[in-house]
């Protein structure tokens, strides 16, 4: 059987698609199973689309019934409106539905051992069930990562690198790759060692921050540096740092205290 490989994702499908046949890829957010109908809300993480069984269909209509939360799902169905009065204004699919004309589970999935479904609370906008013990979910990472507040963060976190790129890159300003490995060097923490294969009883340093190697950079005529980077500190955890943490760093040549601001300076 061909894989079912979608042609909109979960957040795209409005009114103008009605009518149009549809592949959907995703994970089963919520099932509610009825006499006659099944209806599942399919989620990725562009939103949420309501995708429905018919009895009319009896093979798919027993496979609607055993879908459980957080199965991984590919559908083929023709996109109609919902009833008049079953609109859901807290989705922007709410206009839609997807009556399902194939199926194809792609994973199964036991029950998880905590609540990661999306709540929508607005067009755009989820809320998530309580949370759960916080080692509870970094045991099963995968799964704490699906939350909408985690995607959110880290869509905030790419949104932010491209800001600071592109920015910088205005003024003339090289992204340029550090070494990881290198020679330990007196900073503020303890460095982390890796034993050398080549060199038996020898050790490189992973780098507390590019510090030598953008003023060597400096040194070599590159006047403009930044790099998001990528820093190991060996020390305890504190309120605000961890011993893995990702910087901005830059360098700059020949210029005074103002032009660092006017270089750092994002508007709004």
């Amino acid at each position: 059987m061909a894989f079912l490989q979608r042609t909109h994702t979960c957040g795209a499908l409005r009114e103008e698609h009605v009518g149009q046949t549809v592949v959907l890829n995703g994970w089963v957010n919520t099932a509610r199973a009825y006499n006659d109908q099944v209806f599942v809300d399919l989620r990725d993480r562009y939103g949420i689309t309501q995708i429905v069984f018919q009895n009319d269909d009896l093979a798919l209509f027993a496979f609607g019934h055993v879908l459980r939360s957080e199965w991984v799902l590919a559908v083929r169905g023709i996109v109609r409106p919902r009833l008049p009065g079953k609109h859901n204004p807290k989705l922007s699919t709410g206009d839609i539905e997807v009556l399902v004309v194939e199926l194809q589970i792609l994973n199964r999935c036991p029950t998880p051992p905590f609540e990661v479904m999306s709540i929508p609370v607005a067009p755009g906008r989820f809320t998530e069930p309580e949370l759960a013990n916080e080692d509870l979910r970094l045991e099963h990472r995968f799964l704490d990562l699906r939350r909408p507040s985690l995607q959110h963060t880290l869509a905030m976190r790419h949104r932010l690198n491209k800001v600071i790129r592109d920015h910088l890159d205005a003024q003339g300003f090289l992204e340029l790759e550090t070494p990881l490995l290198g020679r330990s060097t007196p900073e503020g923490a303890r460095d982390y060692l890796v034993p050398s294969r080549i060199f038996p009883g020898q050790w490189y340093a992973l780098p507390q921050s590019p510090q030598l190697y953008k003023q060597l950079l400096m040194v070599a005529g590159y006047d403009k540096y930044f790099q998001i980077a990528h820093c190991l500190r060996d020390e305890d955890l504190r309120a605000d740092r961890q011993p893995e943490f990702t910087q901005l760093d830059l360098e700059m040549s020949f210029v005074e205290m103002d032009d660092i601001f006017a270089a750092t300076w994002l508007s709004s």
